[in-house]
């Protein structure tokens, strides 16, 4: 049985849109790296799971979970999401814009897995849509200046915006879009680009390239479609920043992203939380496997005015990023000399990340260093605890 908390290490995904410098600074290592790091994984998905730190040797922490489920999580958290830890947090480096996306509901989530199990396609195989059974709001919280794109603009902005290159290849849909307004049409208009044919994608992304080239130095949107048409020439999601809200996020603000909100990131880094799934659905701007039909099954075709969440202060040193989510909750720590963090009664499961300066997590049984890019796994069952030093600290947490 576990009687504190213990230090993760946390492994690196090596996805092409990754940065050489970001991930290398913030864990203290040579920069810049010989290949892109992309996300560093802190939690228990199965895929790629932190380790524990010896002592106390006790393997990665999905094994650790398994073996004392209640000791780590809490009766409740176990009772509630099956034994496993509800919540994978990552750190994410955006020198590239991802894949253009949406991720399902837990329905669509279920009866994807167990369609794809029934067609006997490998879990880890480049075309399997679904990795696991769980549902993925999530939200990102920047650390830099953070660019991205989420959910569909307001249908007269988006008609308007695409009006200009739709010719007779997308001239019906646009101008329905533009006199209904409606969800309807907005699904037909969408529907209609993303299955264009190789004939009708050449007549307009030249056209889109030549407006860009035109507006781009007043409207950013069209700045970055020309960007994403140099790195993704042919593909229709260079049209995104078209249709979807442009979004620039200050450090410290978020964005939370629902079931089937088609959106990207562009570029800068952050903290990110979900649920603990990997059940990723393609549009576009990838190398990896595109499923617009599975796409456009679970895509939320409401328009939308994205909400810039910003923490609201809990106390001396903490600010909470409030969303709906029931499997996470996201703080960030200012910890001073005179000033230390303590946690409120009752405090569940946690997991600790440090971003800034050097601080230290203190309790009965031992003391971690918590300083840039070090992460501490704290267990249900330590009943109490406190941060030290001088920085900022990442907490993550299930709600109570």
């Amino acid at each position: 049985m576990v009687t504190g908390p213990f230090a993760l290490e946390n492994p690196i995904q090596n996805y092409a849109w990754g940065s050489r410098t970001a991930i290398a600074e913030l864990l203290g290592r040579p920069s810049p790296g010989d290949q892109p790091e992309a996300e560093v994984w802190i939690g228990a998905h199965p895929k790629a799971p932190s380790r524990v730190v010896p002592p106390p040797r006790l393997g990665t922490l999905d094994r650790a979970i398994e073996d004392d489920p209640v000791g780590l999580l809490g009766a409740e958290v176990c009772n509630h999401f099956g034994n496993e830890l509800p919540f994978l947090l990552k750190i994410l480096a955006a020198a590239e814009p991802l894949s253009i996306q949406a991720h399902p509901n837990q329905e669509q989530a279920r009866a994807g897995w167990t369609r794809e199990n029934a067609e006997g396609i490998p879990l880890d195989a480049a075309h399997r849509n679904y990795r696991d059974l769980n549902h993925k709001p999530e939200l990102i919280c920047a650390l830099t200046p953070f660019t991205a794109l989420k959910g569909f603009r307001p249908a007269d902005d988006l008609a308007r915006r695409l009006e200009p290159i739709a010719g007779p290849e997308l001239g019906s849909e646009v101008g329905r879009l533009g006199r209904e307004r409606t969800t309807a049409a907005l699904r037909a208009l969408f529907t209609r680009l993303m299955t264009l044919e190789p004939e009708d994608k050449d007549a307009v992304l030249p056209r889109a390239l030549a407006e860009a080239a035109r507006q781009g130095g007043e409207d950013p949107a069209w700045e970055w479609v020309a960007r994403l048409q140099a790195r993704h020439p042919g593909d229709v999601g260079t049209l995104s920043p078209l249709y979807l809200n442009l979004v620039t996020l200050a450090p410290e603000e978020a964005l939370f992203l629902s079931a089937g909100e088609l959106h990207t990131y562009l570029e800068g880094t952050a903290i990110e939380i979900m649920a603990n799934s990997d059940n990723v659905l393609r549009g576009g701007l990838t190398p990896k496997y595109v499923d617009v039909p599975e796409l456009l099954g679970v895509l939320d075709f409401e328009s939308q005015v994205p909400e810039i969440i910003r923490g609201q202060p809990t106390g001396p040193c903490q600010q909470v990023f409030r969303t709906p989510a029931r499997e996470f909750a996201l703080a960030l720590l200012q910890v001073a000399a005179g000033t230390p963090f303590n946690p409120e009664p009752g405090r569940g499961v946690e997991i600790l990340l440090g971003i800034e300066g050097e601080c230290v997590l203190l309790t009965e049984d031992r003391d971690l260093p918590l300083g840039r890019g070090r992460a501490a796994f704290v267990p249900a069952s330590v009943p109490s605890y406190e941060i030290g030093g001088k920085g900022r600290v990442v907490r993550a947490s299930v709600p109570a």
